[in-house]
């Protein structure tokens, strides 16, 4: 983790989670999937006047009330307590009985009609020979209430059939509006400010549009005993507005990296005015390059401090507004600037920076190899070895207050990509080799498959040696869970190239153009003349393979 010196913002203690337990009663209808949903006070402490799945508080009788409970084999205590705790909500919020009789027969109206909301249920099911059906209730995901709100939960979202013949009827206390939605319905409205959700209804309602009948739900859920997600996610500033992401979305690890204990501090607005802090030695100015092939731009970073001065990582295209923008941000102290390769948007502003310094930085990188494309000739000053150490330091400055890079070779998307890790802080420029939201283009000859997943094991290697938790790329938001994200890439690109070996054995003598509109068809067609690159450079490593 980075060090807490160089954090921007004062920690702070996100409030205590409580347990709690919500259920989404299901049903089929002529219009498809329906569930059950309901509005909730407006004076409600927690999303008031929101619409919810009924739930609440796991109490201690929740707990201790398995033995009037119907159980799975395979239902572990906490989930049964869980359901325990989502049947009794259902009832006293929404009068909704999922209970059987020693017979095995369901809950009828007569026994809703017998028992008290205000009294305590447990009991009043077992007076009337009621075992509570908890076996029919099944875990779908896992929501912890995002870090920055005052109050949070811990809370399973769990899925169960809605018993026939039975009619929901809110308390008129905590829940108003009972009403059968379908997911896709529900999203419409809220879309257009007419049915107020917040954010985990929103996107667990935008999985669940993706089943068509309760069967299908419940098979999904059944399959394992684990939630199908599990999500504590995160807010930051878009256009001024609170914008909320779940972990697998591309702004989640840089809040997590900049606002680590979730406070609402931090844009994610793409602007290349000024550059942004990301701790107190990472600043990211991003060129006015975007593109297809650029994304938002690309990235230069500037690691240090005014003590120790600045070393630029990446400095883009020769932009003169652009470079000068980063020379002022390290206030002229450049002390070395770093190409992670030489292609068009990386390396050429290097020697125009190089020559606004007072005192001229040495540029640094490995040079360009004749397989390169001619746009992407690089000569640097200084050629940097594997496991290089680049330290930025002042005479008299503490030893954990200074800053080191360690250089590590990463051949695969350019011949002569490299990547650095600030090893203080537990950061991986990653250039070109991993970006967010993408995949980098593999481009022979100077790209090379083989050499791109190996010096992925390289980097994975390096997460465990080095402890890296957050990946900085070229493009894009940074990364977080850094060794997760490596280990999914790897695992794309061979599935990918699978796939391209099954359409290779399919059809021998088919054209690259063939290949390409089959192996990539989960791509749109726009984007093939860039995949049929990455196919060339996987079908010479297949063929290598073979021969």
């Amino acid at each position: 983790m980075p060090r807490t010196t160089q954090l921007l913002h004062l920690q702070r203690e996100p409030a205590p989670t409580r347990p709690a337990a919500t259920v989404l009663l299901l049903r089929d209808s002529a219009q498809g999937l329906e569930v059950l949903m309901t509005r909730r006070s407006l004076s409600a402490s927690f999303a008031p006047g929101a619409y919810v799945f009924p739930g609440g508080g796991i109490d201690a009788q929740d707990g201790a009330s398995h033995a009037q409970a119907r159980q799975r084999p395979t239902q572990s205590a906490l989930h049964l307590t869980q359901a325990v705790a989502a049947i009794r909500e259902s009832f006293e919020e929404l009068g909704i009985l999922l209970a059987r009789h020693a017979n095995g027969s369901a809950a009828t109206q007569d026994d809703i009609d017998a028992l008290d909301r205000a009294q305590p249920f447990v009991a009043q099911c077992a007076a009337r020979g009621l075992t509570l059906a908890a076996d029919e209730v099944f875990v779908l995901a896992h929501w912890i209430t995002d870090r920055d709100l005052p109050r949070r939960f811990d809370v399973p979202f769990l899925v169960a059939r809605m018993p026939p013949g039975q009619t929901p009827v809110a308390d008129g206390t905590e829940q108003f509006e009972p009403v059968w939605v379908r997911p896709a319905d529900a999203l419409a409205r809220h879309e257009a400010g007419e049915f107020f959700i917040i954010f985990p209804t929103i996107r667990t309602l935008a999985r669940l549009q993706t089943h068509a009948t309760v069967d299908d739900v419940l098979a999904a859920c059944a399959a394992t005993e684990l939630p199908l997600w599990t999500s504590c996610p995160r807010a930051g500033l878009l256009a001024g507005q609170e914008a909320r992401y779940m972990e697998h979305e591309s702004p989640f690890g840089e809040l997590a990296l900049v606002c680590p204990d979730g406070q609402l501090l931090h844009s994610l607005d793409w602007q290349s005015e000024r550059p942004v802090p990301l701790l107190h030695n990472v600043m990211r100015l991003t060129a006015p390059n975007p593109g297809f092939m650029t994304g938002p731009g690309t990235n230069s970073y500037l690691v240090g401090d005014p003590r120790t001065g600045y070393l630029v990582i990446d400095p883009g295209p020769a932009d003169p507004e652009h470079l000068h923008k980063l020379w002022r941000a390290a206030g002229g102290d450049i002390r070395m600037i770093v190409c992670t390769h030489s292609h068009a948007d990386h390396s050429p502003g290097a020697k125009p920076l190089q020559a606004l310094c007072t005192v001229a930085p040495p540029i640094l990188g490995l040079p360009s190899q004749p397989t390169a494309r001619a746009n992407s000739e690089f000569t640097p000053d200084r050629a940097l070895q594997h496991k290089e150490l680049l330290s930025l330091s002042a005479p008299g400055l503490p030893a954990e207050q200074a800053h080191h890079l360690m250089v590590i070779h990463t051949p695969g998307h350019a011949a002569n990509h490299l990547c650095l890790v600030l090893l203080e802080d537990g950061l991986l420029f990653s250039g070109d080799h991993i970006l967010n939201g993408s995949t980098t283009v593999i481009d022979p000859p100077d790209g090379d498959m083989s050499a791109y997943l190996d010096s992925l094991d390289t980097l994975s290697q390096a997460c465990d040696s080095l402890k890296i938790d957050f990946i900085l790329p070229a493009h894009g938001y940074v990364i977080g869970e850094a060794a997760q994200a490596i280990a999914h890439l790897k695992a794309h690109r061979l599935k990918r190239e699978a796939k391209i070996w099954r359409v290779m054995q399919a059809h021998p003598h088919g054209t690259l153009d063939d290949w390409v509109a089959q192996a990539y068809d989960d791509v749109p067609a726009r984007l093939w003349p860039v995949a049929k690159r990455s196919l060339l450079a996987h079908v010479a490593r297949l063929q290598t393979g073979l021969a």
